[in-house]
């Protein structure tokens, strides 16, 4: 991997979860600030979704990048969840004369295109470069997992390519927390590529079995999500460190302890590492961090372009805490 900004910078994207208030609030200057300063730094990738704070952060990136020509940047957005208004308050940490909005998942076709004809009206944009279709893991809908993804295969599925096929959108592809789905994907219908989110980090490779040489195998991209496993491999083990979204349970903890020291030793950044792992494989186009303020982007940027040693990878290979297999960074990168 290289160090130059020049070289790294088009494989880092922004990732839009924070900015929909997750943990805490963000005050909307502050959000928007964010987004203005990856674009100023050189990043040209943007992911968001409905989900993040009931399309908070779809319209804070649409604002932050509005007057930028819309040929320098790429946006990525989901389908998959609607939002529908309801009385009550305002969205947190919105305009107060937004109304209030709860989730509905719809996987149909018909949901799919209202979900982005909404999407865009948020981003005031009138196309992205990238669709998935969101959260049809087990992780998020448990035993009724099968069954929403057949719904989205026979609906969100037909939607999607026919979107491709007129030129709405460039690509279209799945984002899910489970590389098992991503593959149950790319073996149903024909995806360009998929948003992993937590499953291929320095923490967890298990991705290396079989989803990732597919995807190298037929040209297929992979974003990889939560890079930090939503908190923990940049905090370190610490108290009230987070692991998908939850307090990090102690077998999580002691094997990022022992990450840690391994890191420790050589002098590097856990969240260097964790940073710049998952760009070594070749079927990885992205990583996406999230980031709550320009100065996040900033640190993200910064632990991007840290040098690493190749004896970093060598002793947490012999520690047992990184696969054999795994691509690693090279040296000095």
């Amino acid at each position: 991997m290289a160090t130059s900004g020049e070289d790294i910078l088009p494989r880092v994207g922004f990732g839009g979860a924070p900015l929909g208030n997750l943990y805490a609030p963000i005050p909307e200057p502050e959000a928007v600030a964010a987004v203005a300063a990856a674009y100023d730094a050189g990043v040209r990738y943007f992911d968001t979704a409905p989900l993040y704070g009931r399309g908070l952060s779809e319209r804070r990136i649409g604002e932050a990048l509005r007057g930028r020509p819309r040929d320098s940047f790429r946006i990525s957005t989901k389908v998959g969840r609607l939002l529908r208004e309801v009385p009550g308050r305002p969205v947190d940490g919105a305009s107060r004369d937004l109304p209030a909005l709860e989730v509905v998942y719809d996987y149909s076709e018909d949901g799919a295109l209202r979900s982005l004809e909404a999407s865009l009206e948020r981003l005031s944009l009138d196309r992205v470069d990238t669709l998935f279709i969101h959260d049809i893991d087990r992780w998020t809908h448990g035993a009724a997992q099968p069954a929403r993804f057949a719904e989205a295969m026979q609906g969100a599925y037909r939607a999607l390519r026919r979107l491709r096929e007129e030129g709405t959108v460039t690509q279209i592809g799945v984002g899910v927390n489970e590389w098992e789905v991503c593959q149950q994907a790319a073996e149903a219908g024909d995806f360009d590529g998929f948003l992993l989110a937590g499953r291929y980090t320095l923490l967890e490779q298990e991705a290396l079995q079989s989803f990732l040489p597919l995807c190298q195998r037929r040209g297929l991209f992979v974003v990889i999500g939560g890079p930090f496993n939503s908190g923990i491999l940049a905090t370190g083990a610490v108290a009230g460190a987070t692991y998908d979204y939850r307090p990090a349970p102690p077998d999580i903890l002691a094997r990022v302890g022992r990450i840690e020291t391994v890191c420790r030793r050589h002098r590097v950044p856990l969240a260097a590492a964790a940073l710049q792992f998952p760009l070594a494989h070749p079927a990885v186009r992205a990583v996406i961090p999230g980031a709550r303020s320009a100065a996040e982007v900033r640190q993200n940027l910064k632990l991007l372009r840290t040098p690493l040693p190749a004896a970093l990878w060598d002793d947490l290979r012999s520690a047992a805490l990184l696969r054999s297999d795994a691509p690693t960074p090279a040296a000095g990168s």
